[in-house]
């Protein structure tokens, strides 16, 4: 065979092959390897709760394992920016909340953005808080609590893992007039592990310590949700007891890509995501630790991206006007 012939057909292997090789392939035939999935905070925690029950019902769904990575720190900072820096392949996704993915950006000076940097996949659950406090704390109700705050100004400590809580605190001593210390944490357990001891005074965290208020070892004072909850209907929320400010609630927990991940593995994330919480066993979990599940209308891409984009428009200038500051 001459030189020229032998180039000729060297040439068409290369381009016959080349195809299989570009981005809508991968695409297609995505996933072929595991899948990491980053958390953002310690492991214990309601979000590594979610994350792990998202993973094993997706793994069905992509035919490939998701493997959970925690990333605590800084409020999540650190486990958000790894997922911002990773290849946008669909191999690297993230949990993301309304403090991490939208609130952290009023607090800190970041080296990623928060609404460009990411390819939202799904919106997932959001969830109440719940004003919790130690055992020895002597007041029955909320309106007694407000009490014995203002009685013993700056004697009280808060325990504060996330840009939620850290909000929710501050809201609750401007509108109640009272005030305490807040006392950082990288995540929840080492939080409810310090109010249980009594090292800490209040918490704010979600609905997934109410087993501890049943059985006697916190108490819970009001949540942040414009009804009661069915898990405890014996708690008021915030707007009952003349905190209406505190009463819409703020959490909520979606999954993420870096930028650029190709459309068509979003979509294929996204169906894999609905396909979990729509699970009866997931949603029984779920709703078991007091997640609740969006609307499926509710659980595109797109929505995803427009709540984070009205919750920065709605966050960031309050943040700015209360002065608060990441410590």
């Amino acid at each position: 065979m001459n030189f020229a012939r032998r180039a000729f057909l060297q040439s068409a292997g290369a381009a016959a092959i080349a195809p299989s090789f570009s981005p809508v392939a991968a695409a297609q035939a995505y996933p072929s390897r595991p899948i990491t999935m980053v958390v953002p905070f310690v492991a214990g925690g309601p979000t590594s709760v979610l994350g792990r029950l998202l993973a094993e019902r997706m793994r069905g769904s992509l035919g490939q394992p998701i493997v959970i990575e925690n990333v605590g720190g800084a409020d999540g900072n650190i486990g958000v920016g790894r997922a911002a820096r990773a290849s946008p392949d669909g191999y690297t996704i993230s949990i993301g909340t309304a403090a991490t993915n939208v609130m952290n950006a009023a607090f800190y000076s970041l080296p990623y953005d928060v609404l460009n940097d990411f390819a939202p996949v799904a919106s997932l659950v959001n969830a109440p808080l719940v004003l919790y406090a130690k055992q020895a704390i002597p007041a029955q109700d909320l309106r007694e609590l407000i009490a014995w705050l203002k009685s013993n100004p700056d004697k009280a400590s808060a325990g504060i893992f996330a840009a939620t809580a850290r909000l929710m605190a501050e809201l609750f001593q401007r509108d109640s007039g009272t005030h305490f210390a807040l006392v950082p944490y990288r995540g929840s357990p080492p939080v409810i592990a310090d109010l249980v001891a009594g090292q800490i005074d209040l918490a704010f965290d979600g609905p997934a310590q109410l087993p501890l208020v049943r059985a006697g070892t916190i108490r819970a004072y009001a949540i942040n949700r414009e009804a009661r909850s069915a898990l405890a209907p014996d708690i008021p929320t915030f707007a009952e007891m003349g905190l209406t400010s505190l009463s819409h609630p703020i959490s909520w927990w979606g999954l993420f890509a870096p930028k650029g991940t190709p459309p068509e593995i979003i979509s294929k994330l996204n169906l894999a995501a609905m396909e979990a919480v729509a699970d009866p066993a997931v949603q029984s979990r779920l709703a078991d630790l007091g997640f609740e599940v969006f609307a499926r209308e509710q659980q595109s891409a797109q929505a995803l991206g427009a709540r984070v984009k009205a919750d920065a428009e709605k966050w960031w200038p309050l943040i700015k006007e209360l002065g608060i500051k990441a410590e």
